[in-house]
């Protein structure tokens, strides 16, 4: 709902920066004032009403010419802005515009990225920095920046023409990605996941699907979000334990995502030309089909990240790429493959490191340094789902007591 009531402000009102400030002033007053007075009939109006206050109190403070030249610059004259009683006009989806708008071409690759993260997908720094393995001060100024710099440049608040969109779509895809790899598996917090970013993530890569019909990189994105989505009802327990992809309850999968997601992915691979988030679907979707986790097949799940590594090689593939090496030649295999990352500055400290060595040294029969990598993994992670799946891990492979009391009963 935030970047929907971001997206109705900046094209009634322009300012990127002060946009996005009044709305997170009005979540604010809503997360004080809705437990006291109720949840309004329509939340969003309310969000809208209370957000254009606090810009308009902002904006009585400041200098009337300065407040008419940075609107001017900032909207599009061609757009007719709502008048104070009007919503988002049915077929227009300022979400979407807000996106784009996020990936101009002013900005870097890297700010896009950010940018977008934090307007569109309401995720907080500390989140955006985790996803990009950098620190979270840096991950600030990189936001901080990229605010500057669309007010300084006074991008339009609008779809951009048919040309410039199809070069933003590379960024507005990968963030579209991080998005929902962050509802997924959350990085901090008590939930794993967070249904409501997964959910925007999904309904904004299909506006853009709609848009794009033929494009095989949109179509493999939107598969690989269903696919993977369609897991989330069983990975967890009702207490929010986390449940591992080999002892789910398969039959609590969403069949009709997983027939959605084959069905995109098989298109696409059929016409399109590859790109890594085919390849990715393609291995979501193997083991969507078996019916149970040692059906995996897994000698083709291999071959396909051994794809992946040659079309889009980065740490996190090689990570997966691992493990699938360790399920067809053994964890020796894996673990051979996984020393090449211990260099990688990318992944330093990062806890799917630990926890992937941890797995396969389980696998090798370690059990001592299997033991220590869980429990190292289970410090390095703010999921507190995660955590304690690793620490109960951990515990699995303690020794037993000499007199054998421990793991009796």
């Amino acid at each position: 709902m935030a970047p929907q009531v971001a997206g109705i402000l900046l094209r009634r009102h322009g300012h990127f920066d002060t946009a996005e400030d009044a709305v997170q002033e009005a979540l604010l007053a809503a997360a004080v004032q809705w437990p006291v007075r109720g949840i309004p009939d329509s939340p969003k109006a309310w969000l809208v009403t209370v957000a254009s206050r606090r810009l308009t109190d902002q904006w009585r403070s400041d200098h009337a010419r300065r407040v008419r030249e940075v609107t001017v610059a900032a909207m599009d004259a061609d757009a007719v802005a709502p008048g104070p009683g009007e919503d988002t006009p049915p077929d227009q989806d300022d979400t979407l515009t807000l996106l784009f708008l996020c990936c101009h071409p002013a900005l870097s690759a890297a700010s896009q990225l950010a940018l977008t993260l934090r307007a569109v997908g309401g995720l907080t720094t500390a989140q955006i920095a985790r996803a990009f393995l950098v620190p979270e001060a840096t991950m600030a100024q990189r936001i901080s920046r990229a605010k500057q710099r669309v007010k300084a440049t006074g991008i339009p608040f609008r779809m951009p023409p048919e040309p410039e969109r199809a070069e933003r779509l590379r960024v507005v895809l990968h963030v579209l990605y991080l998005i929902f790899n962050e509802g997924h598996t959350t990085t901090s917090g008590p939930d794993l996941h967070r249904a409501e970013l997964t959910g925007e993530a999904i309904r904004l890569t299909r506006a853009v699907h709609r848009s794009l019909p033929g494009d095989g990189e949109v179509a493999g994105l939107l598969a690989l979000m269903l696919l993977t989505d369609a897991r989330r009802p069983a990975r967890t327990q009702p207490d929010g334990t986390l449940v591992p992809l080999a002892e789910q309850d398969r039959s609590r999968w969403n069949r009709a995502h997983i027939a959605d997601g084959i069905a995109l992915i098989t298109g696409a691979l059929s016409h399109a030309t590859l790109g890594p988030y085919q390849v990715q679907a393609a291995i979501a979707a193997v083991h969507a089909e078996a019916p149970r986790a040692e059906d995996t097949d897994w000698a083709q799940v291999l071959a396909l990240y051994e794809l992946l590594a040659r079309v889009a090689p980065n740490p996190m593939v090689t990570l997966n790429h691992a493990v699938a090496l360790a399920m067809v030649k053994g964890p020796v295999a894996g673990l051979d493959l996984l020393a090449e990352l211990d260099g990688d500055e990318r992944l330093a400290g990062h806890h799917r490191l630990d926890a992937v060595r941890a797995h396969l040294l389980e696998m090798a029969g370690e059990l001592d340094a299997a033991r220590d990598r869980y429990r190292a993994a289970a410090r390095g992670t703010t999921s507190i789902p995660e955590q304690r799946y690793l620490e109960t891990r951990a515990a699995r492979l303690a020794p037993r007591d000499p007199g054998g009391v421990a793991g009796s009963g």
